[in-house]
């Protein structure tokens, strides 16, 4: 039975998921173009920046949970690191896309601390908030509730952003020029103002308006290395970080390739022109907008299905279905625009059904756990879940990066037939080869549902 919660909280608790998200996707489709084709950083060198900043970052996520776990406020466990971090989380995101008037040595130093203190920020406020799901409610089913929401926020979150971000850099890159000289530089810039702005007052109403309820069995103080003892001989923790990682290949590597898709093998077009603005959407942004509307159409179809077939089965179909359409794009000409977007809802409709299980089964290992251990570390657990998300970002980034050198690809030229079936390849078999990993994995998951888990399975 599902407990009684106000909707205003549900909103709220998807609002910090549709603030993280505007500049997560920023991240995972535009900042590898934006270092070089705006910037003119060398492509190589910015696949090992990714690799490089984010593996340090996203062995912090831990200690951030475990550090939440044991705070003590007036506010709960979760809920201050909200408080504290949403503005430097503004700060940090329009820095990232903030390029002084550096060498091209010193903008690849720049990138690489303004990019750090990004991901160290967005784990500072992520793990803390994807924890306060394990909190808000002890019932699965809520959970799911919950976790719905978080993940249409999310969705729609990336939405807005997808579709605005272009005619907002154009409008800003001319703005007060009278469209004389274009500084894209600048229209970077201010895009991310508003969206920094955008992020910071949803935070806040993530905090003032849910509530921490669940408290722990016994109300003592963990002792870290026996959290950590416990975490890892916990065997179906370990199986959804990997799930999670390789979702997140998958994920990562269509969503940086499709710029340079677009761009080098579809030859970008226009799609339409906003009346309001003089700026067009490209079928880039169409393609990104169309995957995040099938996102959320695939998150509507979570709760029903979790219950008809459960979690783990609904999960496992997901990326089977996903595996096949990915190998099926890769076989559709650069002039079937209709095949290309059609197949981006299939594959995005079958990601939107993933991550809401994700983070509702990181719930009820939480829960397992401490009928196991006796402790609850919510948040060291559930900050394996920020880790996961990072690190197969990091892994797809950074290939994506180096794969796109080892192909032979020079931004802002004609690219030779090999580049070409290599962005190809980027965009449908290397992502398909995430999915099936991610089904390997979760196939060995033994918690299928809730009610019928033995805690001798931790």
């Amino acid at each position: 039975m599902l407990e009684k919660v106000k909707l205003k909280e549900k909103i709220a608790y998807g609002l910090g998921d549709a603030a993280s998200c505007m500049f997560w996707k920023l991240f995972t489709m535009y900042l590898l173009f934006f270092y070089t084709d705006i910037i003119g950083l060398p492509i190589s060198a910015i696949g090992t920046m990714f690799l490089v900043t984010c593996l340090w970052n996203t062995f912090l996520d831990p200690f951030i949970g475990v550090m939440s776990d044991r705070t003590i406020s007036r506010w709960g466990k979760f809920r201050p690191f909200i408080l504290w971090m949403a503005i430097p989380f503004g700060i940090c995101g329009v820095l990232t896309f903030t390029t002084p008037e550096f060498g091209m040595t010193g903008k690849l130093i720049y990138a690489y601390i303004s990019y750090t203190m990004m991901m160290t920020v967005y784990s500072f406020i992520n793990v803390p908030y994807a924890s306060l799901l394990g909190v808000i409610s002890s019932n699965p089913h809520t959970r799911i509730v919950f976790s719905t929401f978080r993940m249409t926020f999310a969705f729609g979150g990336s939405f807005i952003v997808l579709l605005l971000v272009e005619p907002l850099v154009a409008y800003f890159s001319t703005c007060g020029t009278a469209g004389i000289k274009v500084n894209l530089l600048f229209g970077w810039q201010m895009a991310s103002l508003v969206f920094a702005i955008a992020a910071v007052v949803m935070f806040y109403g993530t905090f003032f308006w849910t509530r921490e309820r669940v408290k722990p069995i016994n109300d003592v103080k963990n002792n870290f290395k026996d959290d950590l003892k416990d975490l890892g001989h916990n065997k179906p923790w370990w199986i959804l970080v990997f799930a999670g990682i390789t979702a997140l290949i998958f994920n990562s590597m269509r969503d940086g390739s499709a710029v340079y898709y677009f761009k080098y093998y579809v030859r970008n077009t226009n799609a339409f022109k906003f009346w309001f603005i003089d700026a067009s959407v490209s079928l880039t942004t169409l393609y990104f907008v169309l995957g995040q509307a099938a996102n959320i159409v695939g998150i509507l179809f979570v709760m029903p299905l979790s219950k008809l077939i459960g979690k783990k089965m609904t999960y496992f179909t997901a990326m089977i279905l996903a595996t096949v359409f990915s190998v099926m794009f890769y076989f559709i000409d650069r002039n079937n625009i209709v095949g290309i977007m059609s197949f981006q809802f299939l594959i995005s409709f079958c990601a939107g059904m993933i991550f809401p299980l994700l983070w509702s089964m990181y719930a009820d290992i939480a829960d397992y756990s401490e009928l196991k251990t006796g402790r609850r570390a919510t948040g060291l657990i559930f900050s394996s879940s920020s880790m996961s998300q990072k690190f197969g970002w990091t892994i797809g980034g950074a290939l994506t990066g180096w794969l796109l050198s080892y192909f032979g690809f020079h931004a802002n030229t004609v690219q030779t037939e090999t580049a070409e079936t290599g962005i190809r390849i980027m965009m449908s078999i290397l992502p398909a080869v995430g999915t099936i990993l991610s089904v390997i994995v979760i196939s060995f998951y033994p918690l299928s549902e809730p009610t019928k888990i033995e805690p001798n399975l931790l």
